[in-house]
């Protein structure tokens, strides 16, 4: 690490657009970033003054699949603690397993989200390497219907069973749950079970576009309509005419964009930037997010009215943490289509592996597991997973920190009510206790302890302000 703190970054890659594009990508999460064109040039600068404080290197693969391994090895083999990311504009499968045998901490997809970058470089330095496989792994097959979803924990099936019955309508359905819960897995179930099954069901992820790109994302745009418009582009409501349009982390949604998907859902009609005619359309919106839409409202950053017109059926996906009983069902469904892809192999997984398995609380819910089974599945010799083709996990296990037991505890665990005098405590005091011990169990995921105490996350913050707590503690 620099001496002013900032992790250092060695990018080899040798185009200079790029090189600009990653390294202010990169300071936007306190990196500093060095430059190798070739690998002979990256070798060299390992053992240089900056390259022997390197935190992580980051390939911009090009060239043959057997050069970029061979480069990726030779950099494992000279500095085997240092991880290796890859990004490419190629996101096949095998490309992943090849530059993974390789040695790679990591895989990224271009083109590149910010957020994306950032914390698949933050997790392979903190040796955690939490989910940057997603777009790998999302290429697995994964329209399943309704009954062929894994989970019987109670909460998810009634989720489901809502969603199935809401799959015959027309109404918009809005899909709420943590990052990974599998919001988009819904959404393709309700697409496959509803009269609109035999048209497309297209995206928008609104978390990954940039937001001036977002309105032409939807509605399209004609030449001219904006600085770089030189061509026609259909919106993607228009490509799924007849069919579902799936909007992902809709929260997003600039507000100006927001008036005009409120308008284009009450009228049915699509306006292009720049366009003279409005095209009339029939499309069946299910929108997701990790958010609560709700409480984005109350904070001003979501119009009501759209709230109404996309919350006509609400449907909440629990985590993970909260389906552990799923998990053993759950990680051999996921296995078996992890084997149908090139490269790998169907696999078996030992008890003691599952059990590692359920201990761990997965705050990247179900995608974070399918990117866990799908490296170790990559890199295990044998013919079932182990405990030991898990580091990472059994890791996070071992750094787990049991919540730290607020003031004023009593012996069986829970808020003393009482003083020493035998008189009772205040009610602020008893409340500002409970808070701080829902931070420590739910590890300070804000989110979950605003859900489990049952108030929304701004009365949360705002209790945390007139209590005094510090929600780091």
């Amino acid at each position: 690490m620099t001496r002013n703190g900032q992790r250092l970054l060695m990018l080899i890659d040798d185009e200079p657009a790029q090189r600009r594009l990653v390294a202010a990508l990169a300071a936007r999460g306190g990196w500093r970033t060095i430059f190798a064109g070739d690998g002979e040039t990256a070798i060299a600068t390992l053992g240089t003054q900056d390259g022997m404080r390197l935190d992580a290197i980051l390939l911009d693969q090009w060239g043959e699949d057997a050069d970029a391994s061979a480069l990726i090895a030779e950099l494992r083999t000279r500095r085997p603690a240092l991880p290796v990311l890859v990004v490419t504009a190629n996101g096949s499968v095998s490309h992943a397993v090849s530059a993974m045998r390789a040695g790679a901490t990591d895989f990224l997809v271009k083109p590149l989200a910010p957020e994306r970058l950032l914390q698949a470089l933050d997790a392979a330095v903190e040796g955690t390497a939490a989910g940057e496989l997603r777009p790998l792994t999302e290429k697995i097959p994964a329209m399943l219907g309704f009954d062929e979803i894994v989970g019987s924990e109670p909460q998810f099936r009634a989720a489901l069973a809502i969603a199935a019955k809401a799959a015959r309508a027309r109404v918009a359905v809005l899909i709420e749950g943590e990052s990974g819960v599998g919001k988009e897995v819904v959404a393709e179930a309700i697409h496959a079970a509803s009269p609109r099954a035999k048209k497309p069901m297209l995206t928008v992820n609104c978390g990954t576009l940039p937001a001036n790109l977002i309105d032409s994302e939807l509605f399209g745009h004609e030449p001219g309509a904006f600085p770089g418009a030189f061509d026609r582009k259909v919106g993607k409501f228009v490509e799924a005419d007849g069919g579902t349009l799936f909007i992902d982390e809709v929260a997003e949604l600039p507000l100006e964009t927001q008036d005009r998907l409120h308008a284009a859902l009450q009228t049915g009609l699509i306006h292009p930037q720049g366009g003279r005619h409005a095209r009339e359309v029939d499309v069946r919106v299910i929108a997701a997010t990790n958010k609560r839409l709700s409480e984005e409202v109350e904070a001003g950053r979501f119009r009501e009215d759209l709230f109404f017109r996309l919350n006509v059926v609400p449907v909440t996906i629990p985590p993970l943490r909260d389906r552990a009983q799923d998990i053993p069902a759950l990680a051999r469904h996921l296995l078996a289509r992890i084997a149908l892809q090139p490269g790998l192999r169907q696999l078996g997984i030992t008890d003691d592996a599952v059990a590692m398995l359920v201990d761990y609380d997965w705050p990247g819910n179900v995608r974070q597991m399918q990117n866990a089974l799908f490296r170790a599945a990559v890199l295990c010799e044998g013919d079932a997973l182990t405990r030991a083709d898990f580091p990472q996990i059994a890791t996070l296990n071992a750094r787990r920190v049991r919540a730290p037991q607020p003031q004023h505890m009593s012996t069986s665990g829970g808020v003393t009510l009482f003083h020493a005098d035998g008189n009772l405590r205040a009610l602020h005091e008893i409340e500002a206790d409970v808070i701080r011990l829902a931070i420590g169990h739910y590890r300070g995921r804000m989110t979950e302890v605003a859900r489990r105490l049952g108030i929304g996350r701004s009365t949360l913050y705002r209790k945390l302000s007139e209590l005094g707590i510090d929600s780091a503690a």
